[in-house]
């Protein structure tokens, strides 16, 4: 019986060791792709004339007032709660069209989805129609340091939402809505909106107006 239990034993432990081997090896590749899905962020927002830090030279790890020049410019601002969301949604979506991929895979589609959303936003054409809206009358797009960091922020509500039940997923990313739209009268369903939406729909103008309120 010995010989038995010894044999299993040291059966169980090589497959053991074996699997965390494998499980090592392919995180070390996630991580390659994740790194370089950034350098080439980093590269064709570099192409796109985009600055790497704010034009005060300064790096901030939180901005408070919406209408900063900081805003988009620094780590974190409140747009970083969106980003978050993104990770969220992204999380959600990916558990349900692709459940049987490997995690580490799900989470490189997710920053392929987001970085290619951070290089659309900073085009031209992007960031023209962003200036209409009232939050956002001075914006020239991200500085990069920023969009490295919206990437990690979606990053973060990616794997919160991998190890959370979904209801409470969920809670916070409605209270996190809310809490932005109360605080400074935006936030993702919004900036969706006004993406999508003419600027010269009345309930989009009427989004504006409210917007514009936020400066008093």
């Amino acid at each position: 019986m010995r010989g038995v239990a010894g044999f299993c034993y040291l059966w169980y432990r090589q497959h053991l060791i074996s699997a965390m081997t494998r499980t090592k090896s392919a995180w070390l590749w996630y991580g390659t792709g994740a790194a370089a899905l950034v350098v080439t962020q980093i590269a064709v927002l570099h192409a796109y004339g985009q600055p790497f830090l704010a034009a005060t030279g300064q790096i901030l790890f939180w901005v408070n007032d919406p209408f900063s020049a900081n805003t988009s410019q620094q780590l974190t601002d409140w747009y970083s709660f969106s980003h978050i969301i993104h990770g969220f949604i992204f999380f959600g979506l990916l558990h349900v069209v692709a459940p049987h991929l490997p995690l580490g895979v799900r989470f490189l589609i997710a920053m392929g989805i987001e970085i290619a959303w951070e290089l659309t936003e900073n085009t031209p054409a992007v960031i023209q129609h962003y200036r209409q809206q009232a939050l956002a009358a001075g914006y020239n797009g991200d500085s990069i340091l920023n969009s490295v960091s919206d990437v990690l922020m979606m990053s973060a509500g990616f794997f919160f939402a991998s190890r959370t039940r979904w209801q409470y997923v969920l809670v916070l990313a409605i209270g996190l809505e809310i809490f932005t739209a109360c605080t400074i009268r935006d936030n993702l369903t919004l900036n969706v909106l006004n993406m999508i939406a003419p600027a010269g729909w009345a309930p989009i103008k009427a989004i504006h107006y409210w917007q514009a309120g936020a400066k008093h």
